[in-house]
């Protein structure tokens, strides 16, 4: 399909039969197809559904359109989170999610039940919110992770004055196991380093000569080792803050050291076993709650088709796939096409009576019923 003109966004509708409901679809279709393919169009066959009296149909519908909100959050978390964890490879969800999603929208599905009582509903809200209960646990679980991860190569990333210099120095570095002598780090500004070379044996007493060297450098800075008595430490810090050179605290411990490489290498083990599962779970349960979705649609455009046209149940079900450019065109088609029905609609219902599909307030009103099924929800810049 051409992506410039095609919407990832679908109008399930119904339309009382005719004659038929066949002659119903083919005037649809003809009207559509007449000015430029203004919608590529399929028939949406909702199977016969034991119908209640008119107030459990108005219940009904009610409770349908906030199980439709909670289905639709789920539907966007698990597409959402899939991108998340995709992270470099956003355009990968479209590939898992959206193709799936596409033609789900067109497909026909059987209905879990033939009876608009409870069961429905239960069903569909037990199984996604299942659904919704499973990605917050694995979902946690793997941001925890991810976040340990990216903690531990926090750490040794960065500026020399807080990455983690574990992974810089070596042993050979250090005077280690010295009863009056110790090595100190000392992060020394580029440009104050030829300073550093000509001052740094006389900042304190008891400066080991010559036992300074560059054991790395960064952008900015360059980190030198030192070796000085224990005893001027503290006035050797001192000075060197003067000049701006910064000592660093650090002890050499290889046990510490071996313990941190291990939990990063552990960490991005784990990481890479879990992404496989997950982005699978994502799929099928996205495809699950999708599916929940669409039967929540079917579900609505029955019990408002019942309700607006009347008994016997006599409609037409349709799915269409507006052409991004022609929207407004193709809307002015479906209103000629059913403007007939406003005045059919009022002689049916009681104007008092409350009925969510015909409250303005709520949603967008046509004469015919209308749901939007938008697929855009998964596309990711």
């Amino acid at each position: 399909q051409d992506k410039g003109t095609k919407m990832t966004e679908f109008w399930l509708i119904s339309a009382p039969g005719e004659k038929t409901c066949q002659q119903t679809w083919e005037k649809l279709h003809a009207a559509t197809t007449k000015h430029n393919n203004l919608s590529t169009n399929s028939k949406f066959n909702i199977p016969d559904l034991k119908v209640g009296t008119l107030d459990v149909l108005v219940g009904l519908s009610d409770e349908l359109a906030k199980l439709d909100a909670f289905v639709e959050s789920v539907v966007k978390k698990v597409a959402q989170y899939m991108a998340d964890v995709l992270e470099d490879s956003k355009d990968k969800v479209q590939e898992n999610l959206l193709a799936n999603g596409g033609k789900q929208c067109q497909a026909e599905h059987k209905f879990y039940s033939s009876s608009l009582d409870t069961v429905p509903f239960l069903f569909i809200f037990k199984g996604v919110n299942q659904i919704d209960n499973d990605l917050k646990a694995r979902a946690s679980a793997y941001n925890n992770l991810k976040g340990n991860l990216q903690n531990l190569e926090r750490k040794n990333a960065g500026s020399l004055l807080t990455r983690s210099l574990a992974d810089i120095v070596k042993k050979e570095d250090f005077v280690l196991d010295s009863e009056y002598l110790v090595t100190l780090l000392v992060i020394v500004p580029k440009l104050n380093y030829n300073d550093w070379v000509k001052q740094y044996e006389t900042l304190a007493e008891m400066v080991v000569p010559r036992s300074s060297n560059v054991l790395f450098e960064d952008q900015d800075s360059y980190l030198c080792n030192v070796t000085l008595f224990r005893k001027a430490v503290d006035d050797f810090k001192h000075k060197a803050r003067e000049y701006k050179f910064m000592v660093r605290d650090f002890q050499y411990n290889e046990e510490e050291m071996k313990a941190d490489k291990e939990e990063m290498n552990r960490l991005s083990t784990d990481k890479k076993k879990q992404f496989g599962p997950l982005v699978r779970w994502l799929k099928v349960n996205f495809s699950e709650a999708f599916i929940a979705w669409i039967h929540v649609k079917a579900l609505r455009v029955f019990v408002e088709s019942v309700l607006r046209y009347g008994l016997p149940v006599n409609f037409q079900a349709m799915l269409l796939q507006p052409n991004k450019k022609t929207m407004k065109k193709l809307r002015e088609v479906l209103y000629d096409l059913y403007k007939h029905l406003d005045s059919s609609a009022a002689a049916i219902i009681d104007a008092t009576m409350d009925i969510p599909g015909l409250n303005l307030s709520q949603q967008e009103y046509y004469p015919y019923v209308y749901y939007k099924i938008d697929c855009n929800l998964l596309e990711f810049k």
